[in-house]
């Protein structure tokens, strides 16, 4: 549905959009949706009611108290599978994803009432019946919305209606209106159906927005009752976010294993042999070759030198040296090292943790090397500013092409998971054409 209410909207641009949403693919999509997704609602919110009625009926009554368990049961099995099939059609209709919630916790026996237990206790359930007996009215709201486009679209058709079968009898064309208890009117007349055509017109362009109301309200209810509840998606993401941090630190180990063993381990190898060949040079004073001595000793320097070089490069992989001094004093060695310019702005004034301050400089590090080589920028601002809240806030932005997003080698995935790890989060901004802005917030310690 086209946007009346941003900033920088115009009457124009508003106008525009009024009159643009009854013919949008998002809006006809959204008819469908209704449409579907009303007539599932009334159907299957039907045996739900009667199973949860009959189930707590017998029950109560104490005469038959396992047969209304299982009546119960059903209800709610009924309604996991009404939820599944409402997240579905959401997600294939509208691209909206619903997260799956988790299944019943399995028993701990193998008996009928313990399994019973089980399937009673099942809280995501429990919320499906909750989401089926409300989309029962939200279902008759969303036929009536559909109502409004068929009723529009056969009052434009008056004047075609009225040539080919005439009027229709002694009472005249038949005029629809969406309105309950408002009355048919009829046109008597040619002229008189102009009048169902501007009926028409009005309906089909209040329909859009009468639709898109009750689908939001459907996508509040099926977020709320559908998904995960709260806690089941903090566990899961930090579940998630747990895995991340340790196949980091595996990959890190690894990378630390690889520099070391094909970097450093043999330099050193080969200034341990070259200060034994000069070992045996010295050995025999009667075939000494100052020459030869010179050329192993300059060898096994050069040797050392390129050795601590390395590893002086690897360390400042795992920890930057300059974070010694504050972030704010990294960041203006990044900048100060980019090969565009880079208007630079920190505002952080008590730091945070180390794990926090190296995540910073790390994505900071990432996110320009990104504008150098993919964004044809000619400038980029970088700011550093602590929030209100405590949480850090770091903006890379660039004035160059856009059409920056993850998993298109850009590197971004790789931050985004190394910034979820300390339950922060990445924000792009980058249309095509640009400017790009990405903004990444953090906690203000791991």
């Amino acid at each position: 549905m086209p946007a009346l209410s941003t900033p920088t909207a115009t009457p124009a641009t508003r106008f525009s959009a009024v009159w643009r949403a009854p013919l949008s693919r998002s809006s006809w999509r959204e008819v469908a949706y209704l449409l579907i997704s009303s007539l599932i609602g009334v159907a299957g919110a039907l045996p739900v009611i009667v199973l949860l009625a009959l189930g707590f009926g017998f029950v109560v009554s104490l005469l038959g108290a396992v047969l209304g368990l299982v009546l119960t049961v059903a209800a709610l099995g009924l309604s996991r599978a009404l939820g599944t099939t409402h997240r579905r059609l959401a997600e294939s209709i509208l691209g909206e994803r619903i997260p799956t919630p988790r299944g019943p916790a399995a028993p701990a026996g193998q008996g009928l009432f313990t399994r019973l237990d089980g399937r009673l206790r099942d809280g995501a359930g429990w919320r499906n019946v909750v989401y089926v007996l409300a989309k029962l009215p939200l279902s008759l709201i969303g036929l009536y919305a559909v109502q409004w486009w068929v009723v529009g679209l056969i009052n434009l058709t008056a004047p075609l209606r009225w040539a080919l079968f005439g009027q229709g009898g002694d009472g005249g064309l038949l005029l629809l209106t969406p309105l309950p208890y408002g009355g048919s009117p009829t046109a008597h007349e040619f002229t008189g159906t102009l009048l169902g055509v501007a009926m028409g017109l009005v309906t089909l362009l209040i329909a859009p927005w009468f639709t898109h109301a009750v689908r939001l309200t459907d996508r509040w209810l099926m977020r709320a009752l559908l998904g995960p509840d709260e806690l089941a998606a903090r566990v899961r993401d930090l579940e998630e976010t747990r895995a991340l941090a340790v196949d980091d630190s595996v990959a890190l180990l690894r990378r630390v294993e690889r520099d070391l063993h094909d970097g450093a381990q043999v330099r050193l190898v080969a200034l341990a042999l070259g200060l034994d060949m000069v070992k045996a040079k010295l050995a025999d004073e009667r075939t000494l070759d100052l020459a030869a001595v010179r050329r192993l000793v300059d060898g096994a320097h050069r040797n050392a030198t390129e050795a601590l070089t390395e590893l002086r490069d690897l360390a400042r992989g795992i920890h930057p040296p300059v974070l010694d001094e504050g972030l704010a004093h990294a960041l203006e060695t990044l900048a100060a090292r980019a090969t565009v310019p880079v208007e630079l702005t920190v505002d952080v004034p008590q730091r945070p943790s180390p794990a926090i301050e190296s995540i910073a400089y790390f994505c900071t590090a990432e996110l320009l090397t990104n504008v150098i080589k993919h964004s044809g920028a000619t400038r980029a601002t970088v700011s550093a500013v602590t929030r209100a809240d405590g949480t850090l806030r770091l903006r890379v932005g660039d004035d160059g092409h856009g059409g920056a997003e993850a998993g298109t080698g850009s590197g971004l995935t790789g931050l985004a998971q190394r910034v979820r790890t300390v339950d922060g989060t990445l924000d792009i901004r980058s249309p095509q054409g640009g400017p790009t802005m990405i903004t990444v917030d953090l906690p203000p310690r791991a």
